[in-house]
């Protein structure tokens, strides 16, 4: 697997960016006053508390979103990617994945407490002519999912934003402009170009992000590639190749990462068994759903379900 990881600040920052992080964890901790994930009362904002770690992976799809630790530290798989992040690193995701993800670092007094935005996509693409009226520039690494240097001033956004959550009033007309900043801050920042290739219509980013969409709204549906690339308007080839560099897997394998993903929730939390799931997600074996589910679960579906029933909540629903 391939470890992404960026440097951390400079020591002549740290003990500012001790006071904004600690700043944020205190907000959080108000706004999650127990265990779980609370959307606040501006759309897309979220804070998440976790009290101890998760012991064994937790599956979902995540969507577009800057997550900032305050607190604890947090692992994420993405294909055979490996995302470590703490209160040092922020973590950006510009299309919905279906990621992996546990959290290693957390306790009762000192628990994982996270902030999270999620990503207008269509504000972003508006804000990218703005930020470069000339062009965006050209990136390298086009993976949608990716660490950068948690910034004194986004983290301060961010509380600001946390803040404005106890002004009812001002909230809806002061909170869009504070997304607004983060928005552009982040464009601004060393991985701008990376999130802004996602709102240029033009580039492949966007034709893949189009492709993912598609994927994500109709997987219980057959896939056909060359259906999915003449909507991204590429070459069956040309999106098999970037689509695997966007989202560190091919469209068949992110379209069987939802189906497997959908039908565990499914048996979890309906009592479905693994033949009516199957089904519902599109299989039409449940010989070669249960190989699938058993290679991507590490179980059997009967097995992985039945261990799954009995075990502490906060491994089985997803904590972001």
């Amino acid at each position: 697997m391939n470890k992404a990881l960026v440097p951390v600040r400079a020591s002549g920052q740290a003990q500012a960016g001790r006071s904004d992080i600690a700043r944020l964890a205190r907000l959080l901790s108000v706004h999650a006053p127990h265990d779980g994930s609370f959307e606040l009362c501006v759309p897309g904002v979220h804070a998440l508390r976790a009290s101890r770690p998760n012991t064994e992976l937790v599956h979902g799809l995540h969507r577009p979103a800057l997550c900032i630790i305050a607190q604890g530290a947090k692992t994420v798989l993405l294909g055979e990617d490996i995302y470590e992040y703490d209160p040092t690193r922020m973590l950006i995701f510009s299309v919905d994945l279906p990621i992996a993800a546990q959290v290693k670092l957390a306790s009762p007094s000192a628990p994982y407490l996270c902030f999270r935005l999620d990503l207008d996509t269509h504000r972003v693409a508006e804000l990218v002519t703005k930020v470069y009226p000339n062009g965006t520039p050209r990136v390298h690494d086009s993976r949608a999912a990716y660490l950068a240097q948690a910034s004194e001033a986004i983290i301060d956004a961010s509380a600001r934003l946390l803040e404005l959550m106890a002004q009812p009033v001002e909230a809806p007309l002061l909170a869009p402009l504070v997304v607004d900043e983060i928005l552009i801050r982040l464009l601004r920042s060393s991985v701008g170009g990376r999130l802004a290739q996602f709102g240029h219509t033009e580039s492949n980013a966007h034709r893949v992000a189009r492709a993912v969409s598609w994927v994500r709204d109709n997987f219980t549906q057959p896939l056909r590639v060359e259906a999915l690339a003449e909507l991204a308007h590429m070459s069956a080839s040309s999106l098999h190749q970037h689509f695997k560099s966007v989202t560190s897997m091919s469209p068949l394998q992110y379209q069987k990462a939802l189906r497997l993903q959908e039908a565990r929730m499914l048996m979890i939390s309906t009592g479905m068994d693994a033949n009516l799931a199957s089904r519902r997600v599109g299989y039409l074996s449940a010989s070669q759903f249960s190989r699938e589910y058993a290679r991507f679960f590490g179980d059997a579906p009967t097995r992985d379900i039945s261990r799954l029933r009995g075990a502490d909540p906060a491994n089985v629903s997803f904590v972001q």
